[in-house]
């Protein structure tokens, strides 16, 4: 059964930051594209960040450039967002998504997310 828990999130002061990590089981993490989204009241899902296998070609959006680091850890089947720096339009539900290879297709797998609040 693939299971993808996403913890770390809270309420953090303007400017703090915070860890957020997603741990996985039940397929083949080494093989996986890794990535984070996000989910605000009221707007669409954003793609925040993205890994793919080996650690290579890192992507951000815009709005997280320069503040939001994503790393993996393949011993571990653990993904990490380090989020420095944070706004209060950084406040959502952070998600972790997994893609995997299935016969010339993908499966796509997500955690249920964990929350980040950013005020004072």
């Amino acid at each position: 059964q693939v299971q993808l828990v996403e913890s770390g999130g809270g309420l953090v002061e303007p400017g703090g930051s915070l860890r957020l990590s997603c741990t996985t089981s039940g397929f083949s993490f080494s093989s996986a594209v890794m990535r984070w989204h996000r989910q605000a009241p009221g707007k669409q899902r954003e793609l925040v960040a993205g890994l793919n296998v080996l650690g290579h070609s890192e992507r951000y959006a815009d709005s997280v450039q320069g503040r939001f680091t994503m790393s993996r850890d393949d011993a571990a089947s653990t993904v990490y967002l380090q989020m420095d720096s944070l706004k209060p339009e950084d406040t959502a539900v952070y998600l972790c998504e997994a893609i995997t290879p299935n016969n010339g297709d993908y499966n796509s797998f997500w955690g249920q997310g964990t929350q980040v609040t950013v005020s004072s």
